[in-house]
């Protein structure tokens, strides 16, 4: 029952890692609901490591594009490639210096359903502020070359944001992207090649920190976890592909409306129970 209930996960996954409606603040309401029969510790960590797999789809489909060794660009190519990776990393700096600090907090008093709830309507109602108050305006960058160091460490202090459980890490990043000028596409984009070093990161984190405080993986642990990774990479190939055609002719207020409406549905779950 566990493999079945880490293929449901890495469903969720895949799908709420790209669109902007916190996969983190959805796995948490999945626990709530699939109770797998695995320690606290191991779903703690389980949570953030699926994303790993979901990671892994945006290295496979813009592989050419993030790969500054490529034989068939030319050297201004490599060299915009180039550009591109350091922007993404000094974008990573702010939630590695503030988040990696507040982890065990966080994990404590903010990994909760009620929280989850909140979070998921304070953005949803973000995404329909925002998308009106830019209807009729230009963007100022459309091309991601255009980026400026100073823009992606900016959308870097927004995704500080998403340590809180609900929020969404591409929410708050194309939010941020969006505020300061980038168009939808740039916006998310970015958000995506953004999602490689902090996942791998918090993956790598959730791991030593799960084997520091003396666990270890069982077998079917570890099944769990390779068929949950599976799983999202495999969906979140087909989630980002929706999503990237949705944006050529759509914005996202659909899914501000979607987070506001789970979150007012949540809250009176919670009420209730």
């Amino acid at each position: 029952m566990d493999i079945i209930k880490a293929i449901v996960m890495g469903i969720i996954e895949g799908i709420t890692e790209w669109l902007p409606i916190s996969s983190t603040g959805h796995l948490i309401l999945a626990d709530e609901f699939i109770k797998m029969k695995q320690s606290q510790a191991f779903m703690n960590m389980f949570d953030v490591v699926i994303q790993l797999g979901a990671i892994l789809a945006v290295v496979w489909l813009y592989f050419h594009k993030l790969n500054p060794f490529s034989n068939t660009k030319s050297l201004e190519e490599k060299q915009d490639t180039w550009q591109l990776w350091f922007k993404v990393v000094i974008a990573c700096l702010p939630a590695m210096v503030i988040g990696l600090p507040l982890n065990d907090f966080l994990d404590k008093h903010l990994h909760n359903f009620i929280t989850v709830s909140l979070m998921l309507i304070i953005y949803g109602v973000a995404f329909i502020l925002i998308e009106k108050w830019q209807k009729d305006k230009r963007p100022r960058l459309s091309d991601l070359r255009g980026m400026t160091y100073r823009a992606a460490i900016v959308i870097g202090f927004f995704q500080v944001l998403a340590l809180i459980p609900g929020t969404s890490r591409s929410g708050a990043t194309i939010l941020g992207a969006i505020i300061i000028g980038c168009s939808r596409f740039v916006a998310t984009e970015f958000s995506f090649f953004l999602s490689i070093p902090v996942m791998f990161g918090a993956s790598g984190v959730k791991i030593l920190k799960f084997l520091a405080n003396g666990n270890m993986f069982t077998g079917m642990q570890f099944l769990v976890l390779l068929v949950g990774c599976l799983t999202a990479f495999i969906v979140s190939i087909f989630a980002i592909k929706f999503l990237m055609n949705y944006l050529k002719r759509n914005d996202f207020q659909l899914f501000g409306w979607y987070r506001i409406v789970l979150g007012v549905i949540l809250i009176v779950y919670a009420v209730m129970h």
